[in-house]
């Protein structure tokens, strides 16, 4: 047993930062959700799901401010502040570009929703599932199953670059406004930001846990 474990077997079980990690995985997931019904459902209904996302979001954001907080009092921590920090901070900027993606429909008031979009937000979804995944993971420092989550995170990254680069092309190829093609590479943009915001989470989480094999 490294000295690190050892010193982490003394320490008192974590109460206040793990919640935090668990409200903010598990807001991020639902605004995943709840993205990728948006842009399943049809026109009409889609303002119902962006006011949620804008909520959730928010929710998420208020989550990180707490964290912050609780690293400002508390002198013992799970792990090393700047990762705390660098984890519920990447998790928020998950969070920022899907809701961003949302914003941007709702601004340029985006009508038909392409395979793409559908394509990337599905693919946020299963990255932000993994990400809850990893957090629960890593409250038992289960080093094996952070890193599978960690690395089926980063296959869907590189699947979200393949989907955003196509889409960009047949955008450029096919669509002769130029109103639509600013809309749709925005939304899309947006929507592949997020993705590697999701890569981020897993850089974090797997660092995380390599301090602590």
């Amino acid at each position: 047993m490294s000295l690190n474990n050892i010193f982490q077997f003394f320490v008192p079980k974590d109460k206040k930062f793990f919640p935090l990690f668990e409200q903010a995985s598990a807001n991020l997931i639902l605004l995943a959700e709840t993205l990728h019904e948006a842009v399943n459902a049809p026109k009409g209904e889609r303002e119902n799901y962006f006011k949620k996302i804008d909520e959730l979001e928010a929710n998420i954001e208020e989550i990180t401010h707490k964290t912050n907080i609780e690293l400002s009092k508390n002198f013992i921590t799970p792990f090393d502040r700047e990762d705390i920090h660098a984890l519920i901070k990447s998790m928020d900027n998950v969070a920022d570009f899907m809701q961003g993606a949302t914003s941007r429909m709702r601004l340029y008031q985006v009508e038909k929703i392409t395979k793409s979009i559908r394509k990337l937000t599905e693919i946020n979804l299963e990255a932000c599932q993994l990400i809850g995944v990893g957090i629960k993971e890593l409250k038992d420092m289960n080093h094996k199953a952070i890193k599978d989550a960690c690395k089926r995170i980063n296959k869907l990254e590189s699947k979200a670059d393949v989907v955003f680069d196509k889409a960009v092309a047949d955008i450029f190829e096919n669509e002769s406004d130029a109103k639509n093609i600013i809309k749709y590479k925005e939304v899309l943009s947006a929507l592949e930001s997020a993705s590697d915001k999701c890569k981020s989470v897993s850089n974090v989480m797997e660092q995380i846990s390599v301090k602590h094999s």
